[in-house]
């Protein structure tokens, strides 16, 4: 009996993934998640959004517009954290509205669930918690498309498992999210061989080559009042041109109109004016890879 239920579980599952591979657009030459760190203003975001949209229509890619109404994970207690749920979630709204692209953000409590999906078109489950069984089931339940990125702690099979407590609860269409792993302090490797492993699972893996550029907690604010996330920005056209030769189903950038003033990680920020180069980089490498 038991094993009956495993197939049909994972007969559910495989339909499921078969509808988000379709989303994905597998003549396209890979789904762009790219946005914002975290919302700031209105004009400022869709300022970005516009920008982003241009270049992805003309270079024929699929993308989904990214921005976080909250970041409840920053190093120090003085740091932006967002304009917070309603205010976010207004802004979203009207990126999907003026822009016509479709939106993801993260939750960090499952409370949060419920409302943002009823604006948003993807939930995303932020690295550090991708463990929380509570709030991976909330967000499965909304009927809603997830991302989980997996955390900084944790091997593939931990993140694999996560999107299989996803499907449990109902979701069928969960994207899995490389964003690096934890060398000692300080400090993330980029390591290939995840993106393979996960992919092995059968679920869509997107790498996150900004964060994955991070160095966390790495940079000490003057007059020792605290510490904030440094990173190298130059790495994150090598990573991703790795992860498209590999064969990722998709990219996470995050964008900025001039990095070195963003209000949250600005070392790991790529310029939107030179988005299109990189863009058009790596859409050659995704077709003498296929």
């Amino acid at each position: 009996a038991g094993s009956l239920i495993a197939a049909v579980a994972f007969g559910v599952m495989s339909r499921g993934l078969s509808k988000l591979r379709a989303r994905l657009r597998p003549d396209a030459p890979f789904l762009l998640i790219c946005g914002c760190n975290v919302v700031t203003t209105m004009e400022e975001t869709l300022d970005l959004a516009f920008s982003i949209h241009e270049v992805a229509s003309d270079l024929k890619i699929p993308w989904i517009f990214k921005g976080s109404f909250d970041k409840a994970n920053r190093t120090s207690p003085n740091a932006y954290r967002g304009p917070g749920l309603e205010k976010g979630l207004e802004i979203l709204g009207e990126v999907q509205k003026q822009v016509g692209v479709e939106v993801i953000t993260d939750i960090h409590e499952p409370w949060q669930a419920a409302p943002v999906a009823k604006t948003v078109d993807v939930v995303q489950i932020p690295a550090f918690l991708c463990r929380q069984t509570d709030l991976i089931v909330s967000a499965a339940e909304q009927g809603k498309p997830m991302l989980i990125k997996k955390g900084q702690f944790a091997a593939p099979p931990v993140a694999i498992e996560a999107a299989k407590k996803a499907a449990a609860a109902g979701c069928h269409e969960v994207m899995l999210c490389e964003r690096g792993f934890a060398f000692g302090y300080n400090d993330l490797v980029f390591d290939l061989r995840s993106l393979v492993w996960l992919r092995n699972s059968g679920f869509p893996v997107l790498a996150d080559v900004s964060h994955a550029a991070q160095r966390p907690s790495a940079v000490t604010l003057g007059n020792a009042t605290g510490y904030r996330s440094g990173g190298d920005r130059s790495l994150i056209p090598v990573y991703a041109r790795a992860a498209v030769a590999v064969g990722v189903d998709g990219l996470f950038i995050e964008c900025h109109r001039d990095p070195d003033t963003a209000p949250v990680d600005s070392a790991t920020q790529w310029p939107v004016g030179r988005l299109k180069p990189l863009l058009t980089e790596l859409c050659a490498i995704a077709q003498a890879c296929r």
